[in-house]
């Protein structure tokens, strides 16, 4: 399928997204939505980790588009909110581990785009926010469940009731995201960052991405018996023996996701 709205490129096992719609400032609209989600189903099996940043150099996603909102009923929004949050619990949950590289507003349907990834990593020039009350709706993609999760309920409600927009620097101080780098530093950084990952057992990371995610919400017996469970699966893979073999051998591990 060819899309309108993504950039994608793949590399050595690591595949960029970046949205484009620069008239809108890579708001979401149904269509992206769409478009990512189609994308999201048919991953190439040799990608090992996805970036997803925005196209240009102002916008990483500023927002869901408001013009589509602006005159959909009640079960048409409740439509809008769930392919949105659909899409990106699809991303949570992809078996790769997934990182955002924020570069500028990430407002709203962004700053949730960005919450549905494993690792956040951001341009000084990004700015973060659910400024969803100020246009008489609330955060429609999952925002009040993982902004709680990420920051704690009282910087949550402080940020949804107030609509507050806030730069990289407190994003960090918060947890947001992962670091902050200079512009035209932060693709280069999100590269390295995916070049260590995949140079890793791909199906221990993938084992190891299930694990945090299954066992965020767990009582911790029920957890730690889940992680027990996965580890002792490693042990069913050829990686696990490559990996070990060259560890002891003092040789670079090549793993090849089996």
């Amino acid at each position: 399928m060819e899309y309108s709205f993504l950039k994608i490129n793949t590399i050595n096992g690591i595949c960029t997204l970046a949205i484009s719609a620069p008239k809108s400032l890579n708001a979401l609209n149904s269509t992206i939505l769409k478009e990512m989600d189609d994308f999201l189903n048919h991953i190439p099996a040799e990608v090992r980790v996805l970036i997803i940043t925005g196209d240009g150099d102002k916008s990483f996603v500023a927002g869901a588009d408001i013009s589509e909102m602006q005159n959909l009923n009640e079960q048409q929004g409740y439509e809008f909110g769930k392919l949105g949050a659909d899409v990106f619990r699809k991303i949570e949950t992809l078996p790769i581990p997934v990182i955002a590289a924020v570069n500028g507003f990430a407002l709203g349907g962004g700053c949730e785009l960005a919450m549905s990834c494993d690792i956040r990593i951001a341009s000084v020039k990004a700015k973060f926010g659910q400024p969803e009350v100020g246009l008489g709706i609330v955060p429609g993609f999952s925002g009040t469940y993982r902004l709680t999760k990420m920051v704690g309920m009282g910087y949550a409600k402080e940020m949804i009731y107030t609509g507050k927009v806030i730069k990289a620097d407190e994003a960090l101080r918060i947890g947001l995201v992962n670091a902050v780098y200079e512009p035209e530093q932060l693709m280069d950084e999100a590269n390295a960052m995916a070049q260590k990952i995949a140079a890793n057992a791909p199906i221990a990371v993938r084992y190891a991405k299930e694990c945090i995610n299954e066992e965020y919400d767990l009582a911790a017996a029920d957890a730690i018996a889940f992680e027990n469970k996965m580890f002792g699966k490693c042990f069913a893979t050829a990686d696990q023996k490559e990996g070990m073999t060259a560890f002891l051998s003092k040789r670079a591990a090549e793993f090849k996701n089996e």
